[in-house]
This record gives C-alpha cells, structure tokens and sequence, in this order.
C-alpha cells in the first residue's frame, strides 16, 4: 500500500493508480494499492486475534459464487434510497416468498425518532401454529448525517433497540441472524465458507456463532468514522468485503492511545493540533488528558469525544502517522478483516472508507462460540 496526504505528491504518470480518501466532506489523503498482502496461516491468525490485533484474510471470499446475490442486494439498497421505506419492498418477490411462512411480517414503524433511521421492519419466526422467536426486526439506516453520503446499512436483532441485552437471549439471537440469510443469502459467504470457520474455531473455542449482524452499503463520501464493537458475549466481529472497495484503519486502543499521544506531542504536528482545534480552551483540555492516560482512555468511550475525534476522523496527517505504523488495510472484493473485541480497554478500533466511485456491499458479522453447540 502507497499513501500521501497530499494529491501534488503523486507523480502524474500514476494518476490513475492512486484513490482519494474522502469521508464525510473530510479529505483524509491518498492511497495506492501495491502489493497485496500474503494470506496469514491458522496460527498467526490466532496469535494476531490473542494480541488484540486486526487479521486480514485477503481473497478469501469467491464473490463470483454470489454475484446473483450481491447484485440483488445492490437493487434493494437502491431500492430503499428510492422509496425511503423498506416494509413495502420486502413484501414483494423476491422477499415475499422467501420470508413465508417462516418469517411473517407482522409490522413497521418508521423512525422518527432516530434521524439515521429510515424503517424498522419486525418479523416473528413461526412454524405452523408454534412461535420459535418474536419480535425480530431488520433496520434500514442511514450511516451519517451527512446529504452527500448515501451510504446505507441493513441491521439484524431483536427486542428493543439500545435497551436489548443480546447476550442474554442467545436462542432469538440466531433467530435474527437466520433472518439476516433470509434476506441476505449472500450471508453465507461468511457463515458456510470453510476456512474463516477454521479460522474462527480456533480464535472463540469453539463452533463460531455469527451473531448481532449488520449488512453495509458503504457509499463514496462515506463510510464510519474510528469506533469500536465491544458487546457483552461477542468476542469480535468478521467484516467481508463483497464488492467495491473500502480503506481501513484498525488498531487496539492501547495502540490508538499510544498513536495519539505521540502525534499530538510532537511539535512537528502543532499547526495541524491547532488547524483542527482552534480553541485554545479544547487544546488545553486536550494537553490535560493527554498527561492522564486512564482519563484519556475513558474520555474515548464517552459518547461525546469530540477533542480526538477532531484528530482521529478529520486529520490526513494523523491518518498517515497510523499508515505509517502498518495499521492501514484496503479490502477488496473477497476480503475479510477479522477484528478482536475483548473488552473496551483492548478492542480494536476501526475507520472505514468508501473507495472509488460507487458504493460496496460489505456483511459485518458479530461472533462467539455457539453456546448451543455440544
């Protein structure tokens, strides 16, 4: 991978070599693909999960197995931007006759009260007259805020949203996850390929159960800002990239918080601090958490981090300082990004970027060991 942070450092004759990295109205650089990287053995995929460290497993996904499906889910993310619902289109084939009788449509609600949201659809699963699991829903959202930004994600779960304690209810857990392959039967590029279940078993312990899932529409101009996935009884999430392309930063938050004590005490990068931060109070506050490593630490998982959000999400030169450190990654088409999420000292964060003009399905997956299983 090649990387600049400025367009006037490419050399004309590889123009077309080279990608923008823009997200959410932020330029954030330049990338290059160059040499893709080796496939990692069984053995440094676990070493690599045990450290708290992001695992790409490159090419490992037959997309053109799948091309039927990724070309229909394309269609109804399109469709969703188009009609902004989603209850209506999934009532029609091809939907309709894979959702009956297993998964009836039993109600809607548009989400006013979440200005991301566009529908909730809620679905219980039945078997002749016995109810398996009820309130099951699929969300339409969008990812940002921002006009210009279409990208799009489809989320799977159940009961209330942001109050649902998904670990303790493992059994409608899988039931929304089956609702996921239902939908999305392209699914099973994670769930029945072989060697990430290999991969997978050997990580959690145990037959790997995909869980709390999320289908990606990442759009040019979008994509998701440096976050984390800690959930009780998840131990990480598998990302796949089934078209398009995306830019990846992601790396532990110790690692995070070593990288960004580093930048923003460097007096190389004052002008780029105070660029991003004109208000002397903030840096100062910033300066002040930066001399409390367990105050920064906690300070990040605040809901309002806004002082290194500024650094992390709006700055091409932080963005090369991680680069620079090997924590950049482009998936492709085919390409998984394994992402351990421990426990909020050590998970790994991640930035995503929409690469290219068009935008890229991707499934992001939850996972644990099938409690079930045995």
């Amino acid at each position: 991978m090649r990387y600049v942070t400025d367009e006037q450092q490419i050399d004309p004759s590889e123009k077309q070599q080279w990608l923008p990295l823009l997200r959410r109205g932020f330029q954030l650089g330049w990338v290059s693909q160059g040499k893709r990287p080796d496939m990692p053995t069984a053995e440094q995929s676990a070493r690599r999960w045990s450290n708290d460290q992001a695992v790409m497993l490159p090419g490992i996904i037959d997309v053109t197995a799948w091309k039927s499906e990724i070309d229909a889910a394309h269609k109804l993310m399109e469709a969703t931007l188009d009609a902004d619902e989603l209850s209506s289109l999934l009532e029609q084939p091809p939907y309709s006759s894979r959702l009956a009788p297993l998964f009836p449509l039993v109600a809607s609600s548009f989400e006013e009260h979440d200005e991301q949201g566009i529908e909730k659809v809620y679905f219980d699963a039945e078997q002749g007259e016995e109810l398996l699991a009820e309130n099951l829903w699929c969300k339409a959202s969008w990812l940002s805020f921002i006009e210009e930004d279409a990208s799009l994600r489809f989320r799977f779960s159940f009961g209330m949203e942001c109050m649902e304690d998904v670990a303790a209810d493992p059994e409608r857990q899988l039931w929304a996850g089956r609702l996921c392959d239902t939908i999305f039967p392209e699914s099973a590029a994670i769930t029945e390929n072989p060697v990430i279940l290999a991969n997978l078993e050997r990580i959690v312990g145990g037959e790997p159960a995909f869980v709390e899932r999320i289908v990606y529409f990442n759009a040019p101009n979008g994509g998701a800002q440096m976050h984390h996935d800690v959930e009780r009884g998840h131990d990480g999430v598998v990302f796949a990239q089934l078209s398009g392309s995306t830019f990846w930063l992601a790396l532990s938050k110790p690692e995070l918080i070593d990288a960004l004590i580093d930048f923003i005490t460097d007096p190389n990068n004052s002008s780029e601090i105070t660029r991003l931060l004109p208000e002397s109070a903030d840096r100062l506050q910033l300066a002040e958490l930066l001399s409390d490593r367990a105050g920064l630490a906690a300070y990040m998982d605040e809901f309002d981090h806004e002082l290194v959000e500024a650094v992390m999400d709006r700055s091409a030169l932080f963005t090369s300082h991680l680069v620079a450190k090997g924590y950049a990654y482009i998936l492709n088409a085919g390409d998984v990004l394994l992402m351990p999420q421990r426990d909020l000292d050590t998970c790994v964060w991640h930035a995503v970027t929409c690469l290219g003009d068009e935008p890229g399905e991707a499934l992001s997956f939850a996972v644990r060991a099938n409690k079930s299983a045995g």
